[in-house]
């Protein structure tokens, strides 16, 4: 695909997003109401990705005090939905409704995975948050579709969070002990060949047993804080270079952003990740001036645009910075690179096990 075919492709689906979220027939009662009160209509003055930029920031509060049911559209108005939460250490976490929308996201990503190193028919792991989020039925699915089972280890992160935040150190290393006691157990003695954890907890693994001796043969992860430095240990070191080490950046609100694992050592193991376009857009902005997008190799926040029939998002300031990264062959758009928690230089940032 050319960037041309790309971005044409793109404007289509903001068009039919647009269409279908302010519709009264298909819209959801949150952006119908929003329509009423901002004095103009998204269906006539939306015409491509260049509009968006007339909405407003979405705001994460509205996820935690809007009712789920003003998020679902008027043409899945008799369909149960599942309830997703992200984030979230104290208080009511946000919260988002949705239907297909993961398996499309994780069936996307599964045509990215290699055979050789994520084997058809081969089962899984997931060590890392389960509970009430995405990753739980996503990471289910995904072994599924590929033709596999899938284990499971919970965590809860929001309690390592708590015990960090009052320096309880030593809980929060005994809980950890716990988690991976369970996590080593289940690959010692089942056929597993994929893993899905965070950064931190593949390194915890590592420490215990060969990953690699114990047959995986393809680690998918997902986390915030991967330097390249730190992005090489787990290739090189803790994967010992035999299995292939899958960097994702994504969440409940976009989906999966993509890396090409082959490129890791090439480009000294600093990762570039490309949104899930059309379904999501990930722009680097000024953090001052959000209408301004940065430069190719500069620092900028992550905005987060989402476009599917089940969820419109304009413009979501994530908590992360990355650089602006310049498109690729394979994924003719921008992609970010080096992502941090925003403000990660200037401020203390807890990121417990992520």
């Amino acid at each position: 695909m050319s960037p041309d075919e790309a971005r044409s492709q793109l404007d289509a689906q903001v068009r039919e997003t647009i269409q279908w979220h302010f519709s009264p027939e298909t819209g959801c009662p949150f952006w119908l109401d929003w329509a009423k009160t901002a004095g103009w209509d998204p269906r006539q003055e939306i015409k491509g990705y260049d509009d968006i930029i007339k909405f407003p920031h979405f705001q994460d509060e509205w996820l935690r005090d809007e009712k789920n049911e003003r998020f679902v559209p008027n043409a899945y108005k008799y369909r149960p939905f599942n309830v997703f939460e992200t984030g979230g250490t104290t208080g009511l976490p946000k919260q988002r409704v949705g239907w297909d929308d993961y398996k499309h996201d994780y069936e996307q990503f599964s045509d990215t995975l290699s055979d050789e190193f994520f084997p058809r028919g081969g089962n899984w792991i997931m060590v890392g948050p389960t509970g009430p989020r995405r990753l739980r039925l996503a990471v289910e699915h995904l072994a599924n579709h590929r033709g596999g089972s899938c284990y499971f280890v919970d965590l809860d992160p929001r309690w390592v969070k708590k015990l960090i935040l009052r320096k309880e150190y030593d809980q929060a290393e005994r809980y950890q002990a716990h988690v991976m006691e369970q996590a080593v157990e289940i690959i010692k003695h089942r056929d597993i060949k994929c893993i899905f954890t965070t950064p931190k907890l593949l390194a915890s693994i590592g420490e215990r047993i060969s990953i690699s001796s114990h047959g995986l043969r393809g680690c998918f992860c997902g986390g915030t804080s991967m330097t390249p430095e730190y992005v090489r240990f787990l290739q090189e070191e803790v994967l010992e270079g035999k299995a292939q080490f899958v960097p994702t950046y994504g969440n409940t609100l976009m989906g999966l952003a993509v890396s090409i694992p082959e490129e890791l050592k090439q480009n000294q193991y600093s990762v570039t990740y490309y949104a899930p376009q059309p379904r999501a857009v990930l722009r680097i902005v000024d953090a001052d001036k959000t209408e301004i997008t940065k430069d190719y190799g500069e620092y900028g926040r992550v905005e987060l645009t989402t476009l599917t029939k089940e969820f419109f998002m304009p413009r979501f300031l994530e908590r992360d910075e990355a650089i602006r990264r310049k498109p690729h062959a394979k994924y003719p758009w921008d992609g970010v690179g080096d992502v941090r928690p925003f403000g990660a230089l200037t401020k203390t940032v807890i990121e417990g096990v992520y």
